[in-house]
């Protein structure tokens, strides 16, 4: 005698479940506006670094050979052209990228492994009549009749100029590597659901519990039994992708050791899609709080520019937030794998490695609580704005 799921019974087309992973279309809008996003954030905040070297400083071979722990830090949570898997006899082994480039006179495309590992601009890479350099992780054209890029103290290059940069990086590949994961498994759990009423099996067995705790625990309780349909397929989005991005993040090896949740551009961009959201969900009784808040007249002049403030410091907590859990996570075990090097002994690799082996397990921990509290507070504002006035 075949029985039905009592977990969660009515399993048919119409069940909510079914149609929440089934709606392919908002995920879909998600992506498109987040790869855009992205990438256009990339840019902005890639513009904005300052490319600095001090030529007057001769450094000698002891101090070019000195163990930098701020440097392996840094190159680990940085994003990347390329993903270096290891060094073999002094020469790195890495997995190029494409470099796509607006330049001066148009789109120009080349693997990244043109550049030879080079990352101080001395490699010079000749495409259309044109010459581009990397320093620093930041690709830059020189100037007609140039042939070496000048780095001045405290200043950026003085004969290049910065090309738009839209590059599929090591962050950008990660993205769209967990974007291609997490459409794969909703296709296949709604296709799951679709074939079969009764109790799911296999993907849809595990991500089922997920897909209602999210529902039961985040998304009605704070949005409304009656609302809350309409926002389930962006909180079930946004707290898979960041979960899935997190752990990719754990990954010390390719397809892994990319820092996309650590990067404050990304947190923003998802931050700032949480506060569209918010915005154009907002009623009456939303608006009427923020520019005719609840106090004496004789306050508007204070609480209205607070309220419009807090508008934006909301999604601003949301970015900061998982920007610096999740980057704290990485320089923390960063920090004490670094520590073999500065003691220069491996007496201490013992205690190291305890450490190190207690926050990759609490980072599992981290990466499903960001992924939780990121959606929770998503749902809050969300159920803030969509609110009616019970007074």
């Amino acid at each position: 005698m075949k029985k039905k799921c009592t977990f969660a019974p009515n399993f048919s087309k119409e069940n909510l479940i079914y149609k929440m992973v089934s709606a392919t279309k908002p995920i879909k809008i998600f992506f498109s506006a987040l790869i855009m996003l992205f990438l256009f954030g990339q840019f902005a905040s890639a513009q904005q670094l300052d490319i600095v070297k001090n030529e007057n400083i001769p450094q000698t071979n002891q101090e070019e050979n000195e163990f930098s722990p701020s440097e392996l830090i840094n190159d680990h949570i940085g994003d990347s052209h390329d993903f270096h898997i290891a060094d073999w006899n002094g020469h790195a082994i890495s997995m190029p990228l494409p470099v796509i480039l607006w330049s001066k006179n148009g789109l120009v495309t080349f693997m990244s492994s043109e550049f030879h590992h080079d990352n101080s601009g001395e490699v010079i890479v000749e495409k259309n009549g044109e010459k581009f350099v990397r320093v620093e992780e930041q690709i830059h054209q020189l100037n007609e009749g140039e042939n070496a890029i000048v780095l001045v103290a405290e200043e950026s290059p003085k004969n290049a100029s910065r090309p738009l940069d839209f590059s599929i990086t090591k962050n950008v590949f990660s993205m769209l590597m967990s974007s291609i994961i997490l459409l794969l498994l909703f296709t296949a759990v709604a296709r799951s659901y679709k074939n079969n009423n009764k109790a799911p099996k296999g993907i849809a067995g595990f991500l089922e519990p997920l897909v209602t705790f999210v529902r039961d625990d985040i998304a009605i309780p704070n949005i409304g039994e009656k609302k809350y349909a309409r926002y389930m397929p962006y909180l079930l989005t946004v707290f898979f992708f960041v979960w899935i991005n997190n752990l990719i993040g754990l990954v010390p090896f390719f397809p892994g050791s990319s820092n996309l949740t650590g990067n404050i551009v990304f947190t923003g961009v998802l931050a700032f899609i949480t506060f569209i959201i918010t915005t154009l969900s907002g009623n009456k009784n939303y608006w009427s709080h923020i520019l005719s808040p609840p106090v004496p007249k004789a306050l508007y002049p204070i609480m209205i520019p607070i309220e419009i403030i807090g508008m934006f410091t909301k999604p601003f907590a949301l970015m900061i937030r998982l920007f610096a859990n999740i980057t704290a996570g990485h320089i923390i075990i960063l920090s004490l794998v670094s520590l073999i090097f500065i003691f220069k002994t491996v007496a201490i690799a013992p205690v190291s490695a305890a450490f190190v082996l207690f926050m990759s397990v609490l980072e599992l921990l981290v990466a499903a609580l960001q992924a939780y509290v990121f959606t929770l507070l998503s749902a809050l504002f969300i159920g803030q704005a969509v609110a009616d006035d019970h007074h």
